[in-house]
């Protein structure tokens, strides 16, 4: 009975992280998305302003990757099967050495994108005015590198709180401060505007960062020093930089491939468009640079709308990380499939109605979202395709990363990212083809990626994921309310404005999957009590009759 009690504790304790996760990640998806509709539709700025503003923060993200993106589940790995075995001072020692190591790399990193910002805009992006967004981003890698340190500290001790609130506190202030900076540049050129979109980022990450050592001081592991001492004797600072490494290299690889898709994207989208076009369009070169930014505006505007359900689902992934090394750490294997198989099975639910439901109203949402500068509806619809591999991907790859395994996301990422490469270059240049090149390529890169990392995962730990409920009933549901929502977005269309419409489309596709999937029983008894507050939906959906006590569901 103990065993049982101890067992639906750490299932609470998961998912109660994976909630906290999933929260602050829709708030700062959210929030990202509004200050990015303001921007966009503010005068001077549009479509070429959000090429600038994502040219330069995409050659940010790339060197960001490199100090903080996979430091947060190293960092949580490492602490976690520590604190499982009870080595406290080993726990604390190893955060202290890594602190120094990312602050010491993120300090390089700054000063490098900061020296060579005009290197990187005219020969890299072949558009010589990104280089004011590269100037004031530099300086927020230091900060990003110690904070990634700091968050994955407290995951490892499997405490998400300080990630969430840091990451909800820092999007509300980029958004707020670009939203002003941006207003207060109206009339200048657009790569000014944003630059001082941009600028905003760097101020945000600086006070998040801030918090993080506030929050740090109070909530910190005690160790005796002596202790400290003695640990140090037995694992000196160059022993813990080779163990941080180990794990950190490959994570980081792969990580930085994940990104070189986007930049991919950037660098390809700047130069093929030029090339596509030059002696079609009047104007010259800086006409062409026009047209390359802008149709890199419109790709980041869909990436913006589907990152939030991506986000949504990286709750798992993260939170994944540490419970599996955890679990592995204390041999109880059957605890580790189980959370893996819920994980990728919450994955599909999550992800696939989302992708229907872009297919369905995609040009109704960026007409929703941005009224000044609406086009991109085809490339939604595509890319809503390589999001559902992008988000099960994720998920597997935080199991292959708690099994030890954390070479295969990274060769996998690689092998989609060089076919990505050719593919852009070939269909981008195409001019009836153009901006359409980046997500067909996208598609091919993430379901390269997802088989390879798939079959990595189950042939080490075995999944519990059954076709008929994990698979084909989430995507019976999702096309009956994709259809339902497309007839009543249509209809609504009729008699009240195609914005209010498709907000109550919106809204009544929501409720129509949700009644689905519950009336399919595609969720089990166990499923639902997984979930927050699962005892009490049980409860409801058996005084509603949906679901009946005595069945084995």
């Amino acid at each position: 009975m103990e065993q049982v009690e101890k067992k639906k504790n750490k299932g609470t304790s998961f998912m109660k992280n994976v909630l906290f996760l999933m929260c602050s990640e829709i708030i700062v998806k959210i929030l990202g998305l509004v200050y990015r509709l303001v921007i966009t539709n503010v005068e001077g700025f549009g479509d070429t302003g959000l090429g600038y503003y994502s040219a330069g923060y995409q050659i940010y993200a790339l060197l960001l990757t490199l100090c903080s993106i996979g430091i947060p589940s190293v960092i949580s790995k490492l602490i976690s099967e520590r604190l499982a075995v009870g080595n406290n001072v080993g726990a604390q020692r190893l955060f202290k050495v890594a602190l120094k190591l990312f602050a010491g790399i993120g300090l390089i990193l700054s000063l490098t994108l900061f020296i060579g910002a005009d290197f990187i805009a005219t020969k890299i992006l072949n558009v010589p005015d990104v280089a004011y967004v590269l100037r004031v981003l530099a300086p927020a890698i230091v900060f990003v590198a110690t904070s990634a340190v700091f968050r994955g500290y407290f995951a490892g001790q499997q405490n998400m709180k300080p990630t969430s609130i840091t990451q909800i506190l820092e999007q509300f202030l980029n958004c707020v401060l670009s939203i002003v900076f941006v207003y207060a540049l109206i009339g200048k050129e657009p790569y000014i505007m944003a630059a001082g979109g941009n600028l905003s980022t760097t101020l945000s990450i600086i006070i998040t960062f801030l918090y993080l050592i506030t929050y740090y001081k109070s909530n910190k592991i005690i160790v005796d020093k002596s202790d400290m001492e003695k640990e140090k004797k037995v694992n000196s600072d160059k022993r813990m930089i080779k163990t941080i490494l180990a794990f950190s290299i490959p994570i980081t690889i792969g990580s930085i491939i994940s990104v070189i898709s986007s930049v991919i994207d950037t660098a390809t989208v700047s130069n093929c468009i030029q090339q596509a076009f030059t002696g079609l369009i009047e104007g010259g070169k800086e006409a062409l640079e026009q047209l390359a930014m802008e149709k890199a505006g419109i790709l980041s505007k869909v990436d913006t709308l589907i990152n939030l359900p991506i986000a949504v689902n990286l709750a798992f992934s993260t939170a994944l990380v540490p419970a599996i090394s955890e679990s592995i750490a204390k041999k109880e294997y059957d605890l580790a499939s189980k959370r893996l198989s819920f994980s990728f099975f919450a994955s599909i639910i999550i992800i696939i109605p989302c992708a229907i439901g872009f297919m369905c109203l995609s040009n109704q949402i960026l007409n929703l979202i941005y009224p000044n500068a609406p086009d991109g509806a085809g490339i939604l619809t595509l890319a809503s395709i390589s999001m559902v591999f992008i988000a099960l991907s994720q998920t597997i790859n935080g199991g292959l990363y708690g099994l030890n395994r954390v070479y295969i996301p990274a060769i996998a990422l690689l092998i989609g990212a060089v076919i990505k490469l050719v593919l852009n270059i070939i269909l981008i240049s195409n001019p009836s083809i153009n901006i359409y090149g980046a997500p067909i390529s996208s598609i091919v890169c993430q379901v390269i990626a997802f088989t390879i990392c798939y079959r990595a995962l189950t042939s080490k730990i075995k999944l519990n994921i059954p076709i008929v409920k994990c698979i084909i009933k989430p995507i019976v549901c999702a096309i009956i309310m994709g259809i339902s929502t497309y007839f009543i977005n249509r209809g609504l269309n009729l008699i009240i404005s195609q914005n209010i419409s498709t907000i109550i489309s919106i809204g009544c596709g929501a409720l129509i999957y949700v009644v689905s999937i519950l009336m399919l029983k595609t969720l089990s008894k166990e499923d639902i009590l997984m979930i927050p507050f699962g005892t009490k939906i049980y409860d409801i959906l058996l005084k509603l009759k949906i679901y009946k006590e005595i069945e084995n569901i």
